[in-house]
């Protein structure tokens, strides 16, 4: 890269509208919204089980990989978190039971496919956001469903305790990747391909169930505040 730019600062700015297209998926503004159906939040843990356990073999694959090394933080692994998750939901016999989603094993196919260049723009767009708005989820979570702060694991870093800090060191690592110009924009579509594959699976799973009518409400009343407050 050059001096111009850092290269955590250039793919944040680069998936930005991909990472917003994420956001307003269905099922993501039900969940921000507090309408969580539990058997569509089920299947996303379970479909998170099968994507991290793709990524984190990648990761071990590659540990020693100059791309990858660098970011191989072992404090990020989300598959331990889901299998108590995972048996939270779905009981002792959980992986006997579960089973992804076509988006998912769409998204588990490409991760399986790609070397250790492409799977920085994964483990980045993964791992940041969840690091990003974890705790925020995890509240929500929490309150719509009333788990009383079970079944929540995914969302706990033990070995993190600022995800500030944690944030700007990982940002450094991303800053320090052995990577041209050219290096970075093939990650930067990797990352930009790593939300489409997101965005495929919150589509699979909220279309399983028709999105609340109180969350229509919501969006609706949400829409009307703000042609009042923009006419102010």
């Amino acid at each position: 890269m050059t001096d111009l730019t850092t290269f955590s600062k250039k793919i944040k700015k680069d998936t930005s509208k991909s990472h917003s297209m994420a956001e307003n998926t269905g099922f993501v503004t039900n969940f921000l919204a507090g309408v969580v159906s539990k058997e569509s939040y089920k299947q996303l843990i379970a479909d998170f089980y099968f994507i991290y356990t793709a990524i984190e073999e990648q990761v071990e694959e590659f540990k020693d990989d100059p791309f990858i090394a660098p970011i191989a933080f072992d404090e990020l692994k989300r598959v331990p978190a889901l299998e108590k998750d995972c048996e939270f939901y779905w009981g002792k016999n959980w992986r006997s039971v579960i089973n992804p989603t076509d988006a998912c094993k769409n998204y588990v196919a490409r991760v399986k496919k790609i070397n250790a260049k492409f799977l920085v723009g994964h483990h980045y767009t993964r791992y940041l956001g969840d690091l990003s708005g974890g705790q925020i989820l995890r509240n929500i979570a929490d309150k719509s469903m009333g788990l009383n702060g079970q079944g929540l694991a995914f969302y706990e870093f033990d070995g993190i305790s600022s995800a500030k800090g944690f944030k700007e060191r990982y940002r450094h690592a991303l800053d320090n990747l052995p990577i041209t110009w050219s290096d970075g924009e093939l990650i930067i579509n990797e990352a930009n391909y790593a939300f489409r594959l997101n965005i495929d699976v919150f589509d699979e799973i909220g279309s399983s169930r028709p999105f609340p009518l109180m969350s229509t409400i919501r969006g609706l009343l949400q829409l009307t505040w703000g042609s009042i407050k923009s006419k102010k």
